[in-house]
């Protein structure tokens, strides 16, 4: 029975990772420029809803049944906000939307979340500030058109949030296109080892942004960069934190931020609900060690330093909100020498439902080994876990630092010409992600050096946002009737 599955995993892994090296470059061009007979470039741009079309409000809910039910409250209440944050917490809509339009049949390691949202800034390892993709909660090998699509809508989405005209969204959204389609050319032109180490150095791309933004959106984009450079395990010890009879104990804001000790009383969780906090402390020291032996022995060395000071409970995001997350915060050699590790719950991929498991047996290790896939440079304490908890039922984690220079713009405010330019920075960066991951010769030779593929996109995302509004209004219906809980 072992082997069989054994055999089944690493069978799985080598279709998937599979990248056909037998074929040159030139012909993985000529097969991909031939996929157009079959699936035209104009064929992306087309968008309508089909008959029969799954419900996003039940879709939402099947998502619900594995989460903590009091968190839901929280994801609906952020979903509601606007048509772009219920489009940031609807990923599987989309997923199931998007298998439904026309492929390629070309897969990538795939984001599958890849909206504006999730790009932003981070340190390296070697402490160079870098912007990349930032959440890969979804990640799966699928077609890499869907990220686009999904990255392409979003900038409209969030175009229309801001009020923009017409033209100034659909110079956005093209902008998001040609830069996809600029760097994916690019890539094709370029050595394997200098498309794994191309990165986007945040002091190059600031310059480069510079020469294409007001001058005061500069100073904006300049106070966002600063600010994610002071952002640290020290600096999260700091806003998170206070000393209370001696100990550093993590500050309580319920329903955000619930310290373990204060959770226990009152949660209903079936995962820690009706056990000790000592029950609970053993159960995180597990997580925690099981999650050593997924890094390379010198972090196990590093980690193993560091002994967990407290820990709490944090709601984040949107779409991720009612899975399980906590933030630990460890102390080294004093009290001065600080770590925040954030533990979050893995659960099965949006993608999955359509493109099949993943290879995978844990989904800790789907984000994780997807995310070193993706990232030219990520984060030395990222690794993965699987632990029995406390309701004697598996869970997958992954583990990652808190705050470790992360930063991102804010698209609350950002003027027409700034969203111009990040779009387009974001388009090269899911191009880099797909090509580290996926045949940037076939991908290349199928975008082809003309327009017609952006233009398909501005379509797509113009009749996509239309359709998240609908989808919107059916969920806000549904949502004040509390027929979601």
């Amino acid at each position: 029975m072992l082997i069989s599955q054994f055999e089944q995993v690493r069978n799985n892994i080598r279709h998937n990772l599979a990248f056909d090296d037998q074929v040159s470059a030139e012909e993985s061009r000529r097969k991909g420029k031939e996929l157009r007979k079959g699936t035209p470039r104009t064929s992306h741009g087309e968008w309508k809803a089909p008959e029969g079309r799954k419900s996003p409000v039940e879709l939402l809910a099947s998502q619900g049944a594995s989460r903590v039910q009091e968190l839901l409250p929280i994801r609906y209440e952020r979903m509601a906000e606007s048509p772009f944050t219920f489009y940031r917490g609807s990923a599987l809509v989309m997923a199931n939307d998007l298998a439904q339009t026309p492929q390629t049949g070309i897969h990538v390691q795939a984001c599958g979340d890849a909206h504006i949202s999730n790009f932003g800034l981070f340190q390296s390892p070697e402490r160079r500030l870098v912007f990349d993709i930032n959440d890969f909660d979804e990640t799966a090998r699928g077609p890499w058109e869907w990220d686009v699509k999904r990255l392409v809508a979003s900038i409209e989405i969030c175009a229309r949030q801001r009020g923009f005209a017409p033209e100034e969204r659909s110079k956005a959204v093209l902008a998001g296109a040609l830069g996809y389609r600029n760097a994916m050319n690019g890539f094709a032109e370029m050595g394997t080892l200098d498309v794994w180490y191309a990165h986007a150095d945040v002091e190059k791309l600031s310059a480069h942004i510079a020469q294409q933004i007001p001058k005061a959106s500069r100073k904006t984009a300049s106070k966002t960069i600063e600010k994610a450079r002071r952002k640290n395990s020290s600096r999260a010890v700091s806003k998170f934190t206070e000393i209370e009879d001696g100990k550093l104990r993590i500050v309580s804001q319920p329903p955000l931020i619930v310290p373990m000790r204060e959770l226990l009383k009152t949660n209903t969780d079936p995962l820690i609900a009706n056990h000790t906090e000592k029950e609970y402390e053993r159960f995180i020291a597990l997580v925690l060690a099981e999650y050593r032996k997924s890094l390379s022995r010198d972090k196990q060395h590093l980690v193993k330093q560091y002994r967990a000071v407290d820990i709490a409970r944090k709601v984040v995001g949107v779409g991720s909100v009612g899975t399980r997350a906590w933030i630990v915060v460890m102390e080294g050699s004093s009290a001065s020498d600080m770590l925040v590790l954030q533990i979050k719950e893995a659960q099965e991929s949006v993608l999955e439902r359509y493109v099949g498991k993943s290879p995978f047996l844990q989904h800790g290790q789907r984000v994780v080994e997807g995310q070193r896939a993706m990232q030219t440079a990520g984060d030395i304490f990222l690794g993965w876990t699987r632990a029995v908890g406390l309701d004697g039922k598996l869970h997958d984690f992954y583990v990652r630092q808190l705050w470790d220079g992360k930063g991102s713009f804010d698209l609350e405010t950002i003027n027409a010409e700034s969203l111009t330019a990040l779009a387009r920075v974001c388009g090269w960066t899911l191009a880099h992600a797909h090509a580290r991951t996926g045949n940037r010769f076939s991908i290349s030779g199928y975008l082809g050096k003309s327009d017609t593929f952006d233009k398909a996109l501005l379509s797509f995302a113009q009749s996509y946002a239309d359709q998240n509004e609908q989808d919107y209004q059916e969920f806000m219906s549904a949502y004040q009737a509390g027929r979601l809980s």
